[in-house]
């Protein structure tokens, strides 16, 4: 049986955001790397949400979480996962919590272009780019548009890829909203769904 270890390596660009209208939290990422919805974006309704990438540690998704539902802020949830963590300078993780404290780190060997954004609410981040046009692009639209999370996200998320995006191309991405029983006849807190284009070599245009 293979064995698949707990980091891989989705160089993408996200963002993370917290509506602080009606609560709601959302993750956006597009990446070269196929099927990226699977490894970058957590959220959970009433509690934060997280996209981990570049070489992404995984772990950072639910036990992020877990820490934020237990009470820490997004910026000592950050402090704590890469206190605990091995390799910290290959890593990319961004925090939004409930009360929409931000927090995000861009480690120093991750690959250039590689950096993030922090605004009030959100943080756009994203590794091999072609260059920081592409998270200050996806941070100013995402400012600047009217509408709901999913709106707000997804044109952010055009921004980045309209400013050059992964330099390696397009292959897949993701949208994960959340709200408290605002899923399927309230039966869980998935509002917008993920999506994915796991092959499609033009994901978001």
């Amino acid at each position: 049986m293979r064995r698949f270890s707990k980091c891989v390596f989705p160089s993408t660009f996200s963002i993370v955001a917290f509506d602080s209208t009606n609560g709601d939290l959302g993750v956006a990422v597009q990446s070269k790397f196929i099927a990226v919805g699977a490894v970058v974006p957590w959220a959970k309704a009433g509690v934060g949400a997280i996209a981990t990438q570049a070489w992404g540690n995984v772990s950072f998704g639910p036990r992020g979480l877990s820490m934020l539902e237990e009470g820490l802020s997004a910026p000592e949830t950050l402090q704590k996962l890469l206190a605990d963590d091995t390799r910290p300078e290959v890593r990319q993780v961004a925090i939004v919590d409930s009360k929409g404290r931000t927090a995000a780190h861009t480690g120093e060997e991750c690959m250039e272009w590689a950096g993030h954004v922090i605004g009030r609410g959100y943080s756009c981040q994203g590794n091999i780019l072609v260059s920081n046009k592409v998270v200050e692009s996806m941070a100013k639209t995402y400012e600047e548009t009217a509408g709901d999370l999913i709106e707000r996200l997804l044109a952010s998320l055009s921004a980045g890829q309209a400013a050059g995006g992964d330099r390696r191309g397009q292959q897949s991405a993701a949208l994960l909203v959340v709200r408290e029983k605002g899923g399927y006849e309230k039966s869980s807190d998935r509002y917008w769904s993920r999506w994915r284009v796991p092959g499609y070599r033009r994901s978001c245009h």
